[in-house]
Protein backbone atom coordinates (compact mmCIF):
# COMPACT_ATOMS: atom_id res chain seq x y z
CA UNK A 1 0.00 0.00 0.00
CA UNK A 2 1.27 3.46 -0.83
CA UNK A 3 1.26 6.46 1.46
CA UNK A 4 0.33 9.91 0.09
CA UNK A 5 0.24 13.36 1.56
CA UNK A 6 -3.19 14.97 1.45
CA UNK A 7 -3.89 18.70 1.25
CA UNK A 8 -4.27 18.76 5.02
CA UNK A 9 -0.79 17.30 5.52
CA UNK A 10 -1.98 13.90 6.75
CA UNK A 11 -1.16 10.66 5.00
CA UNK A 12 -3.58 8.28 3.35
CA UNK A 13 -3.20 4.76 2.04
CA UNK A 14 -5.14 4.08 -1.12
CA UNK A 15 -3.07 1.47 -2.90
CA UNK A 16 -2.80 3.46 -6.12
CA UNK A 17 0.67 4.90 -5.79
CA UNK A 18 1.58 8.48 -6.57
CA UNK A 19 1.34 8.34 -10.38
CA UNK A 20 -1.46 8.68 -12.92
CA UNK A 21 -3.76 6.36 -10.97
CA UNK A 22 -3.42 8.20 -7.68
CA UNK A 23 -6.77 9.96 -8.16
CA UNK A 24 -8.79 6.79 -8.66
CA UNK A 25 -10.27 6.80 -5.18
CA UNK A 26 -14.08 6.39 -5.29
CA UNK A 27 -15.97 9.50 -4.23
CA UNK A 28 -19.41 9.26 -2.66
CA UNK A 29 -22.08 9.95 -5.26
CA UNK A 30 -24.62 12.64 -4.43
CA UNK A 31 -27.93 13.52 -6.00
CA UNK A 32 -27.38 16.81 -7.81
CA UNK A 33 -29.90 19.30 -6.50
CA UNK A 34 -28.42 22.55 -7.74
CA UNK A 35 -28.05 22.65 -11.50
CA UNK A 36 -27.78 26.19 -12.86
CA UNK A 37 -30.11 26.84 -15.79
CA UNK A 38 -30.41 29.93 -17.92
CA UNK A 39 -34.12 30.29 -17.25
CA UNK A 40 -33.78 29.80 -13.49
CA UNK A 41 -31.16 32.29 -12.33
CA UNK A 42 -33.14 34.11 -9.67
CA UNK A 43 -31.18 33.99 -6.42
CA UNK A 44 -28.29 32.00 -7.87
CA UNK A 45 -24.83 33.21 -6.88
CA UNK A 46 -22.13 33.41 -9.54
CA UNK A 47 -18.43 34.22 -9.45
CA UNK A 48 -17.03 35.66 -12.69
CA UNK A 49 -13.27 36.02 -13.05
CA UNK A 50 -12.08 38.47 -15.65
CA UNK A 51 -15.46 40.04 -14.99
CA UNK A 52 -14.62 43.69 -15.60
CA UNK A 53 -14.54 43.63 -19.39
CA UNK A 54 -15.17 41.62 -22.52
CA UNK A 55 -16.77 38.20 -22.30
CA UNK A 56 -16.80 38.23 -18.50
CA UNK A 57 -18.68 41.53 -18.39
CA UNK A 58 -21.10 40.37 -21.10
CA UNK A 59 -21.93 37.18 -19.23
CA UNK A 60 -22.22 39.10 -15.95
CA UNK A 61 -24.81 41.44 -17.44
CA UNK A 62 -26.80 38.50 -18.79
CA UNK A 63 -26.71 36.62 -15.48
CA UNK A 64 -27.71 39.74 -13.55
CA UNK A 65 -30.66 40.33 -15.90
CA UNK A 66 -31.93 36.89 -14.89
CA UNK A 67 -31.74 37.67 -11.20
CA UNK A 68 -28.37 36.16 -10.28
CA UNK A 69 -26.21 37.72 -7.55
CA UNK A 70 -22.68 38.31 -8.74
CA UNK A 71 -19.13 38.58 -7.51
CA UNK A 72 -16.94 40.12 -10.22
CA UNK A 73 -13.24 39.32 -9.85
CA UNK A 74 -10.56 41.10 -11.84
CA UNK A 75 -7.44 43.25 -11.69
CA UNK A 76 -9.07 46.14 -13.59
CA UNK A 77 -10.47 47.75 -10.47
CA UNK A 78 -11.93 50.87 -12.08
CA UNK A 79 -13.97 48.98 -14.68
CA UNK A 80 -14.91 46.28 -12.19
CA UNK A 81 -16.19 48.72 -9.57
CA UNK A 82 -18.18 50.58 -12.22
CA UNK A 83 -19.80 47.41 -13.57
CA UNK A 84 -20.52 46.14 -10.06
CA UNK A 85 -22.35 49.37 -9.32
CA UNK A 86 -24.35 49.02 -12.51
CA UNK A 87 -25.38 45.44 -11.72
CA UNK A 88 -25.76 45.75 -7.94
CA UNK A 89 -22.95 43.23 -7.71
CA UNK A 90 -19.81 42.87 -5.59
CA UNK A 91 -16.36 43.52 -7.00
CA UNK A 92 -13.14 42.02 -5.62
CA UNK A 93 -9.59 42.58 -6.78
CA UNK A 94 -8.35 39.15 -7.84
CA UNK A 95 -5.14 38.07 -9.52
CA UNK A 96 -6.23 34.59 -10.59
CA UNK A 97 -2.62 33.41 -10.80
CA UNK A 98 -2.58 33.58 -6.98
CA UNK A 99 -4.38 30.76 -5.16
CA UNK A 100 -5.14 32.98 -2.17
CA UNK A 101 -6.90 35.53 -4.39
CA UNK A 102 -9.17 32.82 -5.81
CA UNK A 103 -9.96 31.58 -2.32
CA UNK A 104 -10.72 35.13 -1.16
CA UNK A 105 -13.09 35.70 -4.11
CA UNK A 106 -15.04 32.52 -3.30
CA UNK A 107 -15.10 33.45 0.39
CA UNK A 108 -16.56 36.84 -0.54
CA UNK A 109 -19.39 35.17 -2.47
CA UNK A 110 -20.24 32.88 0.45
CA UNK A 111 -19.96 35.63 3.07
CA UNK A 112 -21.94 38.18 1.07
CA UNK A 113 -24.61 35.96 -0.49
CA UNK A 114 -24.52 32.76 1.56
CA UNK A 115 -23.54 30.30 -1.16
CA UNK A 116 -21.95 29.73 -4.56
CA UNK A 117 -23.77 28.08 -7.47
CA UNK A 118 -21.75 28.99 -10.55
CA UNK A 119 -18.06 29.72 -11.14
CA UNK A 120 -17.21 31.24 -14.52
CA UNK A 121 -13.42 31.03 -14.74
CA UNK A 122 -12.92 33.42 -17.59
CA UNK A 123 -9.80 35.54 -16.95
CA UNK A 124 -7.26 35.23 -19.75
CA UNK A 125 -4.41 36.99 -21.53
CA UNK A 126 -2.24 36.43 -24.59
CA UNK A 127 1.42 35.63 -24.05
CA UNK A 128 2.97 38.07 -26.50
CA UNK A 129 5.90 35.76 -27.16
CA UNK A 130 6.86 32.51 -28.84
CA UNK A 131 9.34 29.77 -28.00
CA UNK A 132 12.20 30.87 -30.24
CA UNK A 133 14.25 34.05 -30.18
CA UNK A 134 11.18 35.97 -29.03
CA UNK A 135 10.76 33.83 -25.89
CA UNK A 136 10.24 35.88 -22.75
CA UNK A 137 10.25 33.99 -19.46
CA UNK A 138 8.27 36.68 -17.62
CA UNK A 139 5.53 36.73 -20.27
CA UNK A 140 5.48 32.93 -20.37
CA UNK A 141 5.04 32.64 -16.59
CA UNK A 142 2.37 35.33 -16.61
CA UNK A 143 0.34 33.71 -19.40
CA UNK A 144 0.54 30.25 -17.84
CA UNK A 145 -0.30 31.69 -14.43
CA UNK A 146 -3.43 33.48 -15.60
CA UNK A 147 -4.71 31.09 -18.26
CA UNK A 148 -3.96 27.72 -16.66
CA UNK A 149 -3.22 28.25 -12.96
CA UNK A 150 -6.18 30.63 -12.84
CA UNK A 151 -8.53 27.82 -13.89
CA UNK A 152 -6.95 25.16 -11.67
CA UNK A 153 -6.89 27.50 -8.66
CA UNK A 154 -10.43 28.65 -9.43
CA UNK A 155 -11.78 25.12 -9.48
CA UNK A 156 -9.90 24.24 -6.29
CA UNK A 157 -11.25 27.30 -4.50
CA UNK A 158 -14.84 27.02 -5.76
CA UNK A 159 -15.39 23.28 -5.35
CA UNK A 160 -16.02 23.17 -1.56
CA UNK A 161 -18.57 25.99 -1.82
CA UNK A 162 -20.34 24.35 -4.77
CA UNK A 163 -20.52 21.00 -2.96
CA UNK A 164 -21.89 22.75 0.14
CA UNK A 165 -24.65 24.20 -2.04
CA UNK A 166 -25.65 20.75 -3.30
CA UNK A 167 -23.69 20.90 -6.53
CA UNK A 168 -23.40 23.52 -9.22
CA UNK A 169 -21.66 24.50 -12.42
CA UNK A 170 -18.12 25.44 -13.40
CA UNK A 171 -17.49 27.01 -16.79
CA UNK A 172 -13.96 27.75 -17.98
CA UNK A 173 -13.18 29.98 -20.93
CA UNK A 174 -10.81 28.03 -23.13
CA UNK A 175 -10.61 28.91 -26.83
CA UNK A 176 -10.57 27.37 -30.26
CA UNK A 177 -6.84 27.61 -29.57
CA UNK A 178 -7.47 24.81 -27.08
CA UNK A 179 -8.74 22.56 -29.89
CA UNK A 180 -6.53 23.51 -32.84
CA UNK A 181 -3.04 24.97 -33.12
CA UNK A 182 -2.48 28.74 -33.26
CA UNK A 183 0.97 29.54 -34.67
CA UNK A 184 0.74 33.21 -33.71
CA UNK A 185 0.80 32.35 -29.98
CA UNK A 186 1.91 28.77 -29.24
CA UNK A 187 2.07 29.41 -25.49
CA UNK A 188 -1.55 30.56 -25.48
CA UNK A 189 -2.46 27.42 -27.42
CA UNK A 190 -0.57 25.29 -24.91
CA UNK A 191 -2.35 26.61 -21.85
CA UNK A 192 -5.75 26.56 -23.57
CA UNK A 193 -5.21 22.95 -24.63
CA UNK A 194 -4.45 22.24 -20.97
CA UNK A 195 -7.72 23.87 -19.92
CA UNK A 196 -9.62 21.72 -22.43
CA UNK A 197 -7.98 18.58 -21.03
CA UNK A 198 -8.79 19.64 -17.49
CA UNK A 199 -12.44 20.30 -18.30
CA UNK A 200 -12.89 17.02 -20.15
CA UNK A 201 -11.41 15.14 -17.21
CA UNK A 202 -13.18 17.01 -14.41
CA UNK A 203 -16.49 16.73 -16.23
CA UNK A 204 -16.32 12.98 -15.72
CA UNK A 205 -14.70 13.11 -12.29
CA UNK A 206 -17.14 15.54 -10.66
CA UNK A 207 -20.37 14.43 -12.30
CA UNK A 208 -21.15 11.96 -9.52
CA UNK A 209 -20.76 14.78 -7.00
CA UNK A 210 -23.34 17.01 -8.65
CA UNK A 211 -20.91 19.44 -10.29
CA UNK A 212 -20.98 20.07 -14.03
CA UNK A 213 -17.81 21.34 -15.72
CA UNK A 214 -17.93 22.86 -19.19
CA UNK A 215 -15.60 24.82 -21.48
CA UNK A 216 -16.42 27.79 -23.68
CA UNK A 217 -14.21 27.80 -26.79
CA UNK A 218 -14.68 30.94 -28.90
CA UNK A 219 -12.58 31.82 -31.91
CA UNK A 220 -11.34 35.39 -32.21
CA UNK A 221 -13.78 37.62 -30.31
CA UNK A 222 -13.92 41.40 -30.19
CA UNK A 223 -12.22 41.85 -26.83
CA UNK A 224 -9.06 43.56 -25.60
CA UNK A 225 -7.06 40.34 -25.82
CA UNK A 226 -6.93 40.74 -29.62
CA UNK A 227 -4.98 43.97 -29.34
CA UNK A 228 -3.50 44.99 -32.68
CA UNK A 229 -4.46 41.58 -34.04
CA UNK A 230 -7.99 42.80 -34.69
CA UNK A 231 -6.80 45.08 -37.49
CA UNK A 232 -4.80 42.21 -38.99
CA UNK A 233 -7.84 39.92 -38.95
CA UNK A 234 -9.97 42.59 -40.56
CA UNK A 235 -7.40 43.07 -43.31
CA UNK A 236 -7.42 39.32 -43.94
CA UNK A 237 -11.21 39.29 -44.05
CA UNK A 238 -11.40 36.91 -41.07
CA UNK A 239 -14.70 37.44 -39.23
CA UNK A 240 -14.46 38.46 -35.57
CA UNK A 241 -17.09 37.32 -33.07
CA UNK A 242 -19.22 39.82 -31.21
CA UNK A 243 -19.15 39.33 -27.45
CA UNK A 244 -22.92 38.81 -27.60
CA UNK A 245 -22.38 35.68 -29.72
CA UNK A 246 -20.19 34.19 -26.99
CA UNK A 247 -22.70 35.15 -24.30
CA UNK A 248 -25.49 33.39 -26.18
CA UNK A 249 -23.42 30.21 -26.35
CA UNK A 250 -22.67 30.49 -22.64
CA UNK A 251 -26.41 30.51 -21.92
CA UNK A 252 -27.01 27.53 -24.20
CA UNK A 253 -24.18 25.71 -22.45
CA UNK A 254 -25.90 26.25 -19.09
CA UNK A 255 -29.06 24.65 -20.42
CA UNK A 256 -27.35 21.60 -21.88
CA UNK A 257 -27.48 18.26 -20.16
CA UNK A 258 -23.84 17.44 -20.75
CA UNK A 259 -20.65 17.84 -18.78
CA UNK A 260 -17.00 17.83 -19.75
CA UNK A 261 -17.97 19.41 -23.07
CA UNK A 262 -16.11 22.05 -25.08
CA UNK A 263 -18.55 24.35 -26.85
CA UNK A 264 -17.09 26.05 -29.92
CA UNK A 265 -18.19 29.53 -30.96
CA UNK A 266 -17.32 30.28 -34.58
CA UNK A 267 -18.77 32.97 -36.86
CA UNK A 268 -21.43 31.58 -39.19
CA UNK A 269 -21.74 28.22 -37.42
CA UNK A 270 -24.22 27.00 -34.85
CA UNK A 271 -22.42 26.55 -31.54
CA UNK A 272 -22.35 23.07 -30.07
CA UNK A 273 -19.97 20.74 -28.21
CA UNK A 274 -16.91 19.84 -30.26
CA UNK A 275 -17.01 16.15 -31.22
CA UNK A 276 -13.64 14.76 -30.18
CA UNK A 277 -12.66 11.60 -31.96
CA UNK A 278 -12.37 8.59 -29.70
CA UNK A 279 -8.77 7.67 -29.02
CA UNK A 280 -7.62 4.11 -29.73
CA UNK A 281 -7.61 1.89 -26.68
CA UNK A 282 -5.21 -0.89 -25.71
CA UNK A 283 -5.46 -4.33 -27.22
CA UNK A 284 -5.25 -7.32 -24.96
Amino acid sequence: MSTQETSTGTARNDGTGGGLLSGLVPQPAIQASNMVRGDDLEGKVALVTGGSNGIGAGVARRLASGGARLVLADVDDAAGEKLAGELDATYVHCDVSRLEDNEAAVATAVERYGRLDLAFLNAGISSGCGVGEDFDLRRYRLAMGVNLDGVVFGVHAALPALLAAGGGTIVATASMAGIVGIPSDPIYAANKHAVVGLVRTLGQDLQSRGVRVQALCPSFADTAILGEGKAVLEQLGFPVLEVSDVVETFMRLLDSEGTGECWFVIPGRESQPFAFRRAPGPRA
